[in-house]
């Protein structure tokens, strides 16, 4: 755990002022640096902070509020299928392709989105891709 960076995130977060930030490193620590401070006082620093409203936040991926559910599944089955080797490839462009070709097979110019789709659109697809997951899962349970 980097404890500099996130002391710096802290203090961003919480729209501290150079003089403000430093008389609380003062008095949490007797130190004004960081760079002079040990771990431990670090994390005490660190802890000051979060009383006074930071909140560490999990990095990572994360989808946004606004995708509808339907939209979650087409993602997850179509990561599902590919862990159950059924798909080799799981990006994005082969996903497109896939829902392409379940929706639009005779229409060259289209370019179908995935996070785009109407909900009867994405049900053809989650369908689709739920017949192709039971048959991985199947051969999964066949093989020695």
């Amino acid at each position: 755990m980097n404890t500099i960076a996130i002391i710096n995130i802290a203090r961003g977060q919480l729209g501290m002022v150079e003089d403000d930030y430093r008389a609380m490193l003062v008095r949490v620590t007797g130190l004004a640096s960081l760079r002079q401070m040990s771990e431990r006082q670090r994390i005490d620093v660190l802890d000051q902070m979060k009383k006074m409203g930071f909140r560490v936040q999990s990095g990572g991926k994360r989808v946004p509020k606004s995708v509808p559910g339907y939209v979650k599944k087409l993602y997850a089955v179509w990561y599902s299928c590919h862990k159950l080797g059924v798909i080799e490839d799981k990006s994005n462009t082969a996903l497109r392709a896939f829902c392409k070709r379940q929706l639009a097979r005779n229409s060259a110019n289209v370019v179908i989105d995935p996070d785009l789709l109407t909900y009867p659109q994405a049900s053809i697809v989650i369908e689709t891709l739920k017949k192709m997951e039971a048959r991985g899962r199947k051969l999964r349970e066949e093989a020695p």
